[in-house]
């Protein structure tokens, strides 16, 4: 892919430098650690709260993302409008509201309406990326959005251990009022950044600029691919999250002797994977991200469908590693198509959306996670998994040649 520096932007206002996009990564990973690392812990939060069978826990760990779901449009557009850094910050402020709220909470409907507001307040992802997109093009973009979510497979990592590690002195339930902490100081940190600013050019300018990059670049990204691209994201998402929520119970029936530790690193392992392989992944697709999301959905399929057979350690780690390489090229790609997409693009309202159509995934992940368990037993999901993934593969494959 040829990167052609943004010409409608001034390049004093536009970039980022390295250490910049850094502090951005670092405020999304400590800001997410509350959102990611306490939801497992519904289960021992919900008695103090009175249902003390830990009824509600499934409903409540997908509130959040539904309301992200819902909220994420609207705020994308009000950062195209009043400038992304302004919607980044408010967003930090607002998980730290709902954080303070979730921890100080002392009844369930009270807990759930904190986090009902953590979804419509959060949004720190979709705002991170247009604010990135706002200041980034090209190749630099595509590697801040890999960064991006190395940052969120990092605290999906540390963040369960370090709030189990605090369990024995402190409550899960009121590390909540903890962690808010966190997105307080990612604020106080993206203060310091600057805001991207596109300036107004002139027509003449504006004509110059789109004949220039159109020689450079080839012609803008068509509308139709932005739809293909949530096509890919809600696929994706909904074929890697579907295998998540009954992963513990398919390796504790299959490995009896295992104990939460390995059952957590298996789980974990994924995400290792991408945090290990994501800088070569992306050397090797940023010519090709639709070949190589082809092949993401592939590995992908491969590692679901390794889920049935396995009864031995190391076959399930083999399967998670597979699994791991299809994510991180999955992901990588998606980082990479997304790059190009919002060339020219509104940054919130695109990157907004694009949050929408993740959460979907997720949430229809879970919905079909939990149907195919109940008719199935726990290696039900990842089936289901395998066909979505096969199916997304083949599309990659056929629209891989369409017009960048």
């Amino acid at each position: 892919m040829t990167t052609v520096e943004p010409l409608s932007r001034p390049t004093e206002a536009a970039g980022l430098d390295r250490r910049q996009v850094h502090a951005v990564a670092a405020c999304y990973f400590v800001a997410s650690f509350a959102a990611l690392g306490l939801p497992p812990y519904l289960t021992e939060i919900l008695p103090t709260l009175g249902d003390h069978s830990g009824h509600w826990a499934g409903l409540l760990y997908v509130v959040p993302t539904v309301f992200t779901a819902l909220g994420a449009p609207l705020w994308g557009r009000l950062a195209d409008h009043f400038g992304q850094k302004r919607l980044l910050l408010r967003a930090q402020l607002g998980l730290a509201v709902s954080f303070l709220l979730a921890g100080a909470a002392d009844s369930l409907p009270a807990f759930t309406a904190a986090l009902v507001l953590q979804g419509l307040l959060g949004g720190t992802f979709s705002a991170t990326n247009g604010y990135l997109a706002a200041a980034l093009d090209g190749s630099r973009l595509s590697k801040a959005l890999t960064l991006m979510q190395g940052s969120a497979r990092a605290a999906l990592v540390a963040a369960p251990i370090l709030v189990g590690a605090l369990s024995p002195w402190i409550d899960p339930h009121r590390q909540y009022l903890v962690m808010a902490v966190l997105p307080l100081t990612a604020a106080a940190l993206l203060n310091s950044l600057p805001e991207p600013v596109r300036p107004t050019v002139a027509p003449a300018g504006r004509a110059a600029a789109a004949t220039a990059a159109t020689a450079a670049t080839g012609p803008a990204d068509p509308p139709g691919s932005l739809r293909l691209l949530y096509t890919f994201e809600f696929a994706f998402v909904f074929a890697t999250i579907i295998s998540f929520p009954y992963l513990i119970t398919l390796v504790q029936q299959r490995l009896p002797g295992a104990g939460g530790t390995v059952a957590g690193l298996l789980f974990a392992l994924p995400h290792l994977v991408y945090l290990v392989a994501a800088g070569r992944v992306h050397a090797a697709v940023e010519a090709r991200p639709r070949s190589g999301l082809a092949l993401g959905f592939a590995l992908v399929a491969v590692g679901l469908v390794g889920h049935a057979p396995a009864h031995s350690l190391l076959t399930f780690a083999l399967t998670r590693a597979v699994l791991g390489l299809g994510m991180t090229f999955g992901l990588v790609c998606l980082a990479v198509l997304a790059a190009e997409a919002a060339r020219g693009r509104a940054p919130g309202r695109m990157f907004g959306t694009r949050e929408t159509v993740s959460k979907c995934g997720a949430v229809a992940a879970g919905l079909a996670a939990a149907l195919a368990n109940g008719s199935g037993g726990p290696a039900a999901p990842v089936v289901t998994g395998t066909v979505a993934a096969l199916a997304a593969a083949l599309l990659a494959l056929l629209t891989r040649r369409s017009p960048r």
